[in-house]
């Protein structure tokens, strides 16, 4: 079979190439492009008489689908396959597999470091130290004796538990199916309203699906504690920010840590959001650590081996 790496994973080529060997080896042909595009044409040349494609989380549209007659398995070394012409691989029967859990410690403690900047002021502090008039130093709050709102208890919600456990957090969550794991760290299930009520830290960890999208809305944000911070790495499109960022600057809650937005970077300059207050945004980073990325490799070529062999692995349900 023809495999086909379609762009980077943020790893050495050397590892690219150790990782391939045993797909050589076995007599598959395996191309690598390490440059990225999302040009759907040279997607197209790119993907032309693969059998299996490998991706990230650059964008590969039905109408790329819909012109390769080979393709088998569209192998997303990422978590969310959103990104992915869903419909048109499973009109085409093409099985899609994803690299679920390889950024669970990365996603977490990004987490933690958004609540410790929005908390500690770290980032205003290090403006200020190096401000020709130094405004004074600005008191923070401890995470210690916190209220924690976990929206989903999947594993990278119940890695972020446990860090926020460590911590000295007591710990709440919704979630539709509880997680065992949650016994031990003595989480509390609720529902929503009620969560969002009692959180002093509300961190969500749940996928973009119908039943998600726009789950925190003005109504949600409106129910939350004045002190009260929301912390977004899961996706953008849960959360309404254009309510988000009018409840910033009204006082409605105290901050808010976003990594994920209705888009990806660059941000257009009339986003709400860049201009909230007490808002700390990173650009989609909340998977992009050293470690996460040498991971999600080894998943992604793990899951293009078991394939060749038979027995296809981390297959999304449609």
């Amino acid at each position: 079979m023809l495999v086909k790496l379609l762009e980077p994973l943020n790893v050495p080529d050397a590892l690219i190439e150790e990782l391939a060997k045993p797909i050589k080896e076995a007599g598959h042909e395996f191309v690598y492009y390490n440059t990225k595009t999302t040009d759907t044409d040279e997607l197209a040349e790119r993907s032309k008489n693969a059998d299996i494609i490998m991706i990230a989380n650059n964008p590969y549209p039905a109408e790329v689908i819909d012109q390769n007659d080979n393709l088998k398995l569209i192998n997303v070394a990422f978590t969310g396959v959103d990104h992915v012409g869903i419909a048109e691989a499973k009109n085409q029967e093409i099985l899609i597999s994803n690299a679920a859990g390889y950024a669970n410690q990365a996603v977490a403690e990004l987490t933690i470091g958004l609540v410790l900047d929005l908390f500690r002021k770290i980032t205003q502090g290090n403006k200020d130290v190096r401000a020709e008039e130094y405004p004074g130093a600005i008191q923070g709050r401890e995470i210690k004796g916190k209220t924690v709102g976990l929206i989903g208890t999947g594993k990278i919600g119940i890695e972020t538990a446990k860090l926020f456990k460590a911590f000295g957090a007591n710990l709440i969550a919704l979630d539709h199916n509880e997680n065992p794991d949650s016994k031990e760290l003595d989480i509390e299930y609720m529902e929503l309203d009620n969560l969002l009520k009692q959180a002093d830290i509300v961190s969500l960890h749940v996928p973009l699906v119908p039943g998600t999208r726009g789950m925190i809305s003005k109504e949600k944000l409106a129910l939350m504690k004045e002190s009260a911070v929301l912390i977004n790495c899961a996706r953008g499109p849960i959360v309404d920010n254009d309510a988000l960022a009018d409840a910033l600057n009204e006082g409605v809650i105290a901050g808010a840590g976003i990594d994920v937005f209705d888009m990806e970077p660059p941000i257009p300059g009339d986003y709400k959001l860049l201009d909230a207050k007490n808002a700390i945004l990173t650009p989609h980073v909340g998977f992009l650590t050293d470690e996460a990325m040498e991971l999600r490799a080894g998943i992604a070529f793990d899951n293009t081996l078991a394939f060749l062999n038979g027995n296809p692995q981390n297959i999304i349900k449609r």
